[in-house]
């Protein structure tokens, strides 16, 4: 659909008047993404804003981008009438902090964000995978349609591992070692390397190495990279 057909459906006619709308809208379609909120008569409040994380609670660099890489997206908010949040939301953060799964999905963490916030019922417009107490509507809504986003390797969502703050000659577990390792080896085999793993988890170089050790990780030669190393 186009910016025109999303712009004329006929949400202005058919919501309450009084409601919330939360817009998923990529960075460089803001100025679009205000649009529609303004087409289906509400007005811009605030924004959540999706943080893309690794397993390791770093930024996921794998995102596109013509001038920055993105490694955010923007739900908008509006709201319709008068109609403040629920009192959860005085303290919940306008930020999501997941990993990201198939091409376009957005995170399910969302669905909980929303019901705290804001009183139902609920419609999600596009749906993909239909929610539990929500109406879904849009081409792959129906539960007997299989959704055609792309699922890619290492985009499998799961919970973020954040490495965690360590003193200079902190002892370590044999598990708690093992546990980073495999958090460091990850990152280490998409591509990082040792001297980008110690300035992101400001772990000595020597410190890096030998929990990259304990998850048994075969090291590239000095100054090569995952497509030119030899396997």
């Amino acid at each position: 659909m186009d910016l025109e057909t999303i712009c004329d459906l006929p949400v202005r006619d058919v919501v309450a008047k009084n409601a919330h709308l939360y817009l998923w809208v990529p960075n460089a379609l803001l100025p679009d993404g205000l649009r529609v909120l303004d087409a289906w008569g509400f007005r811009y409040v605030s924004n959540v804003v999706w943080a893309k994380r690794r397993k390791d609670g770093g930024p996921d660099g794998r995102g596109v981008g013509f001038y920055f890489r993105n490694v955010t997206e923007i739900m908008l908010f509006g709201v319709r009438g008068s109609m403040r949040t629920l009192p959860p939301a005085r303290s919940q953060v306008n930020m999501i902090e997941t990993r990201k799964r198939e091409h376009s999905r957005k995170p399910d963490e969302q669905y909980d964000l929303i019901e705290r916030c804001s009183p139902g019922p609920f419609l999600e417009m596009f749906a993909r995978y239909p929610q539990e107490g929500w109406s879904a509507w849009g081409d792959e809504a129906g539960a007997e349609v299989v959704p055609r986003g792309r699922s890619h390797r290492g985009y499998e969502g799961g919970e973020v591992e954040r490495v965690p703050i360590l003193e200079p000659h902190e002892r370590l577990t044999t598990d708690t070692a093992k546990r980073i390792g495999m958090v460091l080896r990850e990152r280490y085999e998409a591509g990082a390397s040792i001297r980008q793993l110690a300035s992101e988890t400001d772990y000595s170089i020597a410190r890096v190495r030998a929990l990259l050790a304990t998850a048994n990780t075969e090291l590239r030669g000095r100054g090569r990279t995952p497509s030119t190393a030899s396997t």
